[in-house]
């Protein structure tokens, strides 16, 4: 059963990775500790899973949504 469609997914994948990568700047903990760059990692990672995922947004579609 789908919930969502996988363009709103794919959507969603690229705002949340954005949203990770700016929250230090955004809620003031830029700092340049571990607190800072994990979210900015786990961002970065999700855009890059998210433009490997074989959807409507992926660029390069190597990864299966099941696996996604």
């Amino acid at each position: 059963m789908k919930i969502i469609s996988t363009k709103v997914h794919g959507i969603l994948d690229y705002l949340v990775g954005v949203i990770l990568i700016a929250s230090p700047w955004l809620f003031n903990f830029a700092d340049g500790s571990a607190k800072m760059w994990i979210p900015i990692i786990l961002g970065g990672s999700a855009l890059v899973y998210s433009l490997m995922t074989n959807y409507e947004l992926g660029a390069v579609k190597t990864l299966s949504m099941k696996t996604h």
